[in-house]
């Protein structure tokens, strides 16, 4: 159970995040303006951490496939938190760099996966 830790305090951080007004975001992070590489990072990293939780799973088949849904899971329910926040709303390509961010994160985890099963 301790390993779903990560993704617990890491789903705060992101709620933490989404609570704040798009204008302290821009102040923190003013490098992330064009493309959201602040939802890809964040949601990179909340797949790993998904990844991380379910990996003792072994019978589960699709391992990174759920890490990529749950981190979508999240992502519906950051996007209609957001709703209530001044100066932030709902966006779909939100979701979808959410999406890309957790995908990129489970097609490293394929790759590490490769490599570590030709090593053994």
């Amino acid at each position: 159970m301790w390993r779903w830790l990560p993704a617990g305090v890491w789903m705060g951080i992101i709620f933490l995040l989404s609570s704040r007004t798009s204008q302290d975001l821009k102040t923190w992070f003013p490098l992330f303006s064009s493309f959201d590489w602040g939802h890809f990072v964040a949601y990179f990293l909340l797949a790993w951490t998904y990844y991380y939780a379910l990996w003792p799973k072994r019978q589960v088949i699709h391992i990174k496939r759920w890490a990529v849904a749950l981190a979508v899971a999240y992502g519906v329910t950051d996007e209609i938190h957001q709703a209530f926040v001044p100066t932030r709303h709902p966006d779909v390509m939100d979701l979808f760099v959410d999406f890309c961010g957790a995908a990129a994160a489970m097609g490293l985890a394929r790759l590490w996966e490769a490599r570590r099963t030709r090593s053994l």
